[in-house]
């Protein structure tokens, strides 16, 4: 597990900030496809297929790959659809999370122990 000091977190903030934002706008694609998808994946046996099925597969993808990616930094992606994420970090001698979340601003301003999630945030 990478640990992330709070300077270390916040250079990341602006690159992080962007994927989340394409990510939550892939995310909105996906839920405006959800319903054809259903459909065409009861009707595979006939076939399949779905308007705009290219584009529904590949905003999946890029979702996937970006997470991924997110995560291979050592970035806990907890909801990407909304944009929460969290940075493990030392507060003291225990692990806490750094936590940010879309609309946050340009700064990580919260953290909350590992067992506490949202709910607990607590200011920096």
């Amino acid at each position: 597990m990478r640990l992330f000091t709070l300077e270390d977190a916040n250079a990341l903030i602006p690159r992080v900030g962007r994927d989340l934002r394409l990510i939550k706008t892939l995310y909105a694609k996906v839920d405006a496809g959800r319903d054809a998808s259903r459909a065409a994946a009861a009707a595979s046996h006939f076939g399949g297929g779905m308007a705009g099925g290219t584009a529904y597969v590949t905003a999946l993808y890029e979702i996937g790959k970006m997470t991924s990616e997110l995560q291979e930094l050592g970035i806990d992606v907890k909801d990407p659809s909304r944009g929460l994420i969290d940075f493990p970090s030392m507060r003291g001698d225990r692990i806490v999370f750094l936590c940010w979340e879309l609309g946050d601003g340009d700064e990580i301003r919260y953290w909350h122990e590992t067992a506490d999630g949202f709910a607990g945030r607590r200011e920096l």
